[in-house]
């Protein structure tokens, strides 16, 4: 399908009324009762505009009024539903010129994160609009207004039972759609959902003797591996001998095209490795590297997917609390200890792939361990005291 639509001029010439292709300003902007006649720019204040494109052979031509950049306006929406169709998603059709349907407008942004993201963002943005058009009754974006985004939280809250925190994530992405469309303005920092935010949750060091106590020799890599690296579940599942350099001590996160895996942000960058680390790879190196190029994978040779059920079977053979046992704490422990040994922000930034800054000072957090409560009753230790 030729998803091309042209905005024509429909005006008067010597040789009658024609349907003329309008002048563009040097910024690219349709120029105002401009059109190109017989290859000239002439200035016609008569006429309307027209939007044409092709529905297969046939012609379809639609006036769009008089006002320049209500047409152009016009052309581009058109060309958001022609897209669409051209790749398979369903649209309604306006029955009038106000502006670009909302479910339109929705199937052309899906599309483009589709296209751009990976399927656990497209399928977060897709739910988030979905619960959109459920609550929002308007037809067309142009007339979504505050009181619509305030409906919309509530609505989440109070009809899909959704945590403080869901919501904001919903509702964030539902801004990021109206920013695409170019709705902008309509809600203050105060109308944004709330939510307390957790302090990320550590492994005690404790708690980890006794994990690691009872696991066997490649269930200690595995999570010694999550612990001292800080890397996120995916992108252990993901990493290749190659990706090691051992005599240097560090291992890189990277874009691998075969499984589809790309780092967070689309950010790659390099871990520093303790030796204590190092020196179980370089064991287990020779017999591993030998079957494949993942670092951890199945007998067939692919990316393991169990991570969470061994690291919760670990936990209950130690007789700790499973549900006290998951992978991403292990990431918390690693930038929180980093930043407890005294490694700046920036550094700790980079390791953990955050974006912002701010992300990482979540995990600047107190010491609450046994060695500061033995510093604490030390200083209400009678001799102390005195």
């Amino acid at each position: 399908m030729n998803r091309d639509v042209n905005l024509t001029k429909r005006v008067r010439t010597p040789s009658g009324p024609r349907f003329c292709p309008l002048v563009l300003s040097p910024n690219g902007r349709v120029k105002p009762d401009h059109v190109l006649v017989e290859g000239r720019s002439e200035r016609h204040t008569e006429g309307r505009y027209y939007i044409e494109w092709y529905d297969g052979t046939k012609r379809i031509r639609r006036s769009v009024g008089k006002d320049a950049g209500v047409a152009d306006a016009q052309r581009q929406r058109q060309e958001q539903i022609l897209a669409s169709k051209n790749v398979g998603i369903k649209v309604v059709e306006s029955s009038n010129g106000n502006g670009t349907l909302v479910i339109n407008a929705v199937a052309v942004y899906l599309n483009d994160i589709k296209l751009s993201k990976k399927d656990t963002t497209h399928s977060a943005y897709k739910t988030s609009l979905d619960y959109f058009l459920e609550s929002c009754k308007k037809q067309h974006v142009e007339e979504v207004e505050r009181g619509d985004l305030l409906k919309f939280s509530v609505f989440l809250r109070d009809k899909k039972k959704l945590s403080p925190r869901t919501v904001y994530n919903k509702f964030e992405n539902v801004m990021s759609f109206l920013k695409a469309s170019n709705v902008r303005g309509l809600v203050s920092k105060n109308d944004w959902p709330r939510y307390v935010e957790d302090e990320p949750e550590v492994y005690e060091r404790e708690e980890l003797d006794k994990f690691f106590k009872v696991c066997n020799d490649n269930e200690k890599l595995w999570f010694e591996f999550f612990l001292m690296t800080g890397m996120r579940e995916q992108e252990v599942m993901h990493t290749e001998w190659p990706d090691l350099n051992l005599t240097r001590g560090v291992v890189a996160v990277r874009y691998k095209r075969e499984y589809g895996f790309s780092p967070k942000n689309y950010k790659g960058r390099e871990i520093p490795i303790p030796n204590k680390l190092v020196q179980a790879l370089k064991k287990v190196k020779p017999k591993a590297a030998t079957n494949g190029h993942l670092l951890f994978q199945t007998s067939g040779g692919k990316p393991k997917l169990d991570f969470l059920d061994s690291c919760k079977a670990v936990a209950e053979r130690a007789e700790l609390d499973p549900t006290d046992f998951w992978l991403h704490k292990f990431r918390a422990t690693f930038a929180t200890w980093a930043l407890w040994a005294g490694v700046d922000l920036r550094t700790v930034q980079l390791w953990m792939g955050h974006t912002d800054i701010e992300s990482t000072m979540r995990y600047l957090k107190p010491n609450r361990g046994q060695a500061v409560r033995e510093k604490v009753n030390a200083m209400f230790d009678p001799s102390f005291i005195r």
